[in-house]
């Protein structure tokens, strides 16, 4: 049970580490992202929507409105995962995590049109 706690504390020190020095966001950490929220995330959430839960889904206004207008709000939930939503910590590295993030805040802010 400790060990969980400590991986997990490790996980948000590293992201808080990776928000906190970012690097600029390249044309493959799109591709990337992009090509991880089409294979694990768009069977729920397919153009930002929500199947499950329509208030919960990754537009701009709903994002805000439920905490998670941020790079590492949403890789904080991504991670440790919420309610229904799976956590990825054991699925995706930091990396690919930080990837769909940065991805979901770009959709977002162009409300999810290509």
């Amino acid at each position: 049970m400790k060990i969980n706690h400590i991986f997990t504390a490790l996980t948000l020190v590293s992201f808080l580490f990776i928000l906190t020095f970012p690097s600029p966001v390249r044309a493959d950490q799109v591709q990337t992202g992009a090509k991880i929220f089409s294979q694990q995330c768009a069977g729920c959430h397919a153009k930002g929507g929500n199947i499950v839960r329509r208030g919960k889904n990754l537009k701009k206004k709903a994002l805000a409105r439920n905490g998670y207008e941020t790079t590492l709000a949403i890789s904080s939930l991504v991670t440790q995962g919420k309610g229904i939503m799976p956590a990825y910590q054991d699925r995706l590295t930091l990396q690919e995590i930080q990837a769909v993030s940065e991805y979901v805040i770009q959709q977002a802010e162009k409300n999810w049109k290509s």
